[in-house]
């Protein structure tokens, strides 16, 4: 355990090290200040980094420690989380202009169980405006770049959780994933995400941008990490009636739990087809990474999962022109030119279409466990491709715009119209040197499977343990 340097370790990792006063609260907070403020001018992941407030809360941490008095597992880790949580009494500026001064009179219900816990808050993260988008591109607070590469994007529309995470600014972070944007962010730059069912973690005090879809899930440098941030998050929430009353199960557990004797499902089609050669070797090598846990691969036949990522779209197009209307109307002028024209496909998106994707979704979720029976969880890839450049991304509203956005977030949508819960985990990189990521996809509120065997391939592997160098 490296304590030369304390952001260098895992959220668990740092935990137990303030827990047994191997390091302070303080010296892990000044380690994730220092690599933030020395990498913001290149990365751009921070909204606001809050160093004189952290320092004085992880003072206050050590204070109580040294007196026996522990909040909980984080007491004292320092934490920043995606723009979008409000923190009563702090500015959330949900990645837009029109929020750009915005002070929240609420906490969100995820955020403040991670308070509960003994968190310290270093500051905000950036994000896409209003989480409209999977690139990681901000037309009023500039794009987030990949640590790796900072000439490629981050993925969003939790871009600055990815970079943060990735380089070593945060030890966690919360993102949020609507048609992709944990999963996307985790897999282009190179670290563990769990998107959750759902009703499995409270939406409460969370900027919504989909009802039916919006789910809250963290980025973390490991399975565990992340098992660790939802265990604490997760349960029923009487500010979010849409939670699940269902008992939390112990998901460090599952993390520590064998693998071998499980079954993991590879799609015949769609997940498979139109990737580039990097990215269909990595999956090939995690197939046999499996294997060689003890983890039976089977082929499943899913039903045509092209129609459930166009079921996504109509749903998310929809019910974002319905939570935007008011200020599509009266301030058209403080949207980005990009998250403009799609929450203005929504308008176009009729109500009888709407209500005809909810109706599918059931019988869809119906046909697409059926034909996963007998298997665990299914394996593919997050994308077809790696992170691609800012340069060749930043497209704006031009006609190409909404093309490109579907081809990369093709492989995570129908996750979303189902419910199910995703787990992204770094599985290998580039000739360029650029990481890749594979998701788990599993059952409802089965996230303990996928952290099962997620967690048997990162014992198995060290790409979650790689480093980018800060510039």
């Amino acid at each position: 355990m490296s304590v030369t340097e304390p952001a260098l370790l895992s959220l668990t990792e740092v935990a137990d090290a303030i827990a047994t006063k191997k390091i302070s609260s303080r010296d892990a907070t000044q380690s994730c200040l220092d690599r933030a403020v020395k990498s913001q001018p290149s990365l751009n992941a921070y909204m606001s980094i809050e160093a004189d407030a952290a320092l004085t809360a992880a003072d206050a941490a050590d204070a109580a420690l040294a007196k026996g008095q522990s909040r909980g597992v984080l007491h004292g880790v320092p934490l920043a989380h995606k723009d979008m949580y409000y923190d009563e009494g702090h500015v959330v500026t949900c990645g837009s202009h029109i929020r750009r001064n915005w002070v929240a009179t609420t906490t969100a219900t995820s955020l403040q169980r991670l308070k509960d816990a003994g968190t310290v808050r270093l500051g905000s993260l950036q994000m896409v405006e209003f989480a409209y988008g999977p690139l990681g591109h901000n037309v009023h607070y500039g794009a987030v770049h990949n640590p790796w590469h900072v000439d490629h994007v981050t993925g969003g529309s939790s871009s600055g959780s990815g970079s943060a995470v990735a380089a070593r600014l945060t030890f966690a972070a919360l993102g949020s994933d609507t048609g992709g944007s944990i999963r996307l962010p985790a897999h282009f730059c190179g670290v563990s995400g769990l998107k959750t069912t759902v009703g499995l973690v409270s939406r409460a005090g969370a900027m919504p941008l989909s009802q039916s879809l919006d789910t809250v899930g963290p980025l973390a440098r490991t399975v565990e990490d992340c098992a660790l941030v939802t265990g604490l998050m997760a349960g029923a929430d009487p500010l979010d009636p849409t939670t699940s009353m269902r008992p939390v199960p112990d998901y460090m557990a599952a993390t520590r739990a064998s693998a071998k004797g499980m079954t993991v499902g590879i799609p015949k089609a769609f997940y498979v087809d139109d990737l580039d050669a990097d990215t269909a070797a990595i999956l090939q090598n995690t197939i046999a990474t499996l294997k060689d846990e003890g983890i039976k691969i089977v082929e499943v036949d899913l039903p045509n999962q092209g129609q459930l990522t166009a079921a996504c779209q109509f749903v998310l197009a929809t019910e974002a022109a319905a939570m935007h209307k008011r200020w599509m109307i009266e301030r058209p002028q403080d949207y980005g030119a990009q998250v403009l024209m799609r929450l203005q496909n929504g308008l176009a998106i009729t109500g009888v279409s709407y209500i005809e994707a909810l109706r599918w979704r059931g019988p869809a979720l119906a046909a697409y466990l059926a034909a996963v029976t007998g298997t665990d969880a299914v394996l593919a890839p997050v994308s077809p491709g790696a992170a691609p450049t800012i340069a060749e991304t930043d497209v704006g509203n031009s006609s190409g715009a909404e093309a490109m956005i579907q081809r990369l977030t093709r492989f995570t949508r129908p996750i979303n119209y189902l419910g199910l819960p995703g787990l992204s985990i770094p599985a290998g990189f580039t000739k360029a040197k650029l990481p890749v990521g594979m998701q788990l996809i599993g059952r409802p509120f089965d996230e303990s499977t996928l952290l099962t065997v997620g967690a048997a391939f990162q014992r198995a592997t060290d790409f979650h343990k790689q480093c980018p160098e800060l510039a």
